[in-house]
């Protein structure tokens, strides 16, 4: 399972007529991987918690997590990020587990981040949206469960 995670100023996917907006928190890009589990449900939900993206206020800029500022969470499927761009102009998706698969890891981990505390706002699953964002920093960094020992 990967993650892509912004922290953001404000930020809203929009579906169709179905829009979800947040203030102060994190974006989250995540993609569900072949052979993805609840470890890896686990794992991803207690990073994105307890990662110390924020600023204390003063001069420690990585000192808060988003729980510790009251962030809220927006959490938006994103199966590309599977993607394998090694061979050839087309990538691969061959590692993005099927939506049947996928979904419910997916919203597992919306469960587990919203049973941590967090308010967390998603995108529709599967769905084309459009994400707009204000990162702030900018601060980006990549989530892989794989990657975790």
């Amino acid at each position: 399972m990967r993650a892509v995670i912004q922290r953001v100023s404000s930020a809203t996917v929009t579906t169709g007529d179905r829009a979800s907006s947040i203030e102060t928190g994190l974006v989250v890009l995540l993609g569900v991987e072949r052979g993805d589990g609840p470890q890896d449900v686990d794992y991803i939900a207690k990073k994105i918690t307890e990662l110390r993206l924020f600023s204390d206020g003063g001069t420690r800029e990585f000192d808060r997590s988003v729980q510790d500022v009251k962030g809220r969470i927006l959490v938006v499927s994103q199966f590309t990020l599977a993607a394998d761009c090694r061979k050839g102009r087309r990538p691969s998706f061959d590692a993005a587990a099927p939506p049947e698969v996928a979904r419910p890891l997916y919203e597992s981990v919306v469960m587990a981040l919203g049973d941590a505390g967090l308010t967390v706002e998603t995108g529709v699953f599967q769905a084309h949206m459009q994400v707009a964002l204000v990162n702030d920093g900018p601060v980006t960094v990549l989530l892989d469960s794989r990657r975790q020992f």
